[in-house]
């Protein structure tokens, strides 16, 4: 059979794992030291390997992306615990229920680019959620509103966790690291969007803002989402006040609170307009 995709003469990976199952089954060949080396679970969840595990979830994601023709993204984090509005009377507090909102301005959001993004064959600017719940559904579901694909970025956790629904299959991958996921998130974003969220949703705002601010990522659009949550949980003027980061840093990110508001912001983006408004110090 020919392998279009081979670059070498050499007998494949494939082929050696096919025949070592066919292989005489015999005290030696059942021994777990006789296995194939990449064929080997046991072997690579070893301590040792945590290297080469790294490697290898740094690698599939960008080779699969690549084969799709992904050339950027736009990032949007999100809590997984903010409902849809069709769903608010379920939520656990009242400030759940009022934040359902944003699950409608997650998925106009997405929509509206995913409509832009198709305008130019649909492989740049693709909308990548964490694919869970909550505000990455919205994401998603928003992608797919608009006919278009999007990417979903899970992680295994403690307790069950499975993809939402509306991630495009063939983007939908699966982690083990925070910090390769994280990465993955970045490496090809021209914009981040971040909706109201816990803990993860602010681990992943501070890295991402933290990257810029040092200089380790180039300033892309930066928008916050739904401004008295973010100014109720985070004192940004106290920051400035205080030293312990510049006043010139409130200008990384702007706050916004609908979906065309954000995609003007990021049309717009390096205009002066754009650059005025300053959050935390606007009415």
């Amino acid at each position: 059979m020919k392998d279009d995709n081979k670059r070498h003469p050499l007998r494949d990976a494939h082929m050696d794992r096919s025949a070592a199952e066919a292989v005489p089954d015999t005290p030696q060949t059942r021994a777990p030291a006789y296995r194939l080396a990449f064929n080997d679970e046991d072997f690579l969840c070893r301590d040792e390997l945590r290297p080469v595990r790294l490697q290898l979830e740094l690698l599939k994601p960008e080779m699969l992306l690549d084969a799709a023709g992904i050339t950027s993204t736009i990032v949007l984090f999100g809590g997984a615990r903010i409902p849809a509005p069709a769903d608010k009377a379920s939520a656990r507090t009242q400030t759940l229920a009022d934040l359902s909102r944003f699950y409608d301005e997650t998925r106009a959001f997405a929509r509206l680019m995913t409509m832009k993004s198709m305008e130019g064959g649909g492989t740049e600017d693709v909308i990548v959620t964490g694919g869970g719940p909550g505000v990455m559904e919205a994401g998603n579901r928003g992608a797919v509103d608009a006919g278009g694909k999007s990417i979903g970025l899970n992680i295994v956790l403690p307790f069950e966790q499975a993809p939402n629904e509306y991630v495009t299959p063939e983007l939908c991958f699966n982690f083990h690291y925070f910090a390769i996921r994280k990465m993955h998130f970045l490496m090809r974003a021209k914009a981040i969007c971040v909706f109201p969220g816990g803990f993860g949703t602010m681990d992943e705002l501070f890295e991402a803002l933290t990257l810029i601010q040092t200089g380790r990522m180039q300033r892309v659009p930066f928008l916050l989402f739904g401004k008295g949550f973010w100014q109720k949980i985070i004192n940004w003027e106290a920051l400035a006040d205080a030293g312990t980061i510049s006043a010139e840093d409130l200008d990384l990110f702007r706050f916004v609170e609908t979906a065309q508001e954000a995609m003007d912001l990021i049309e717009n983006w390096d205009t002066p307009t754009a650059r005025e408004s300053v959050p935390g110090r606007s009415a």
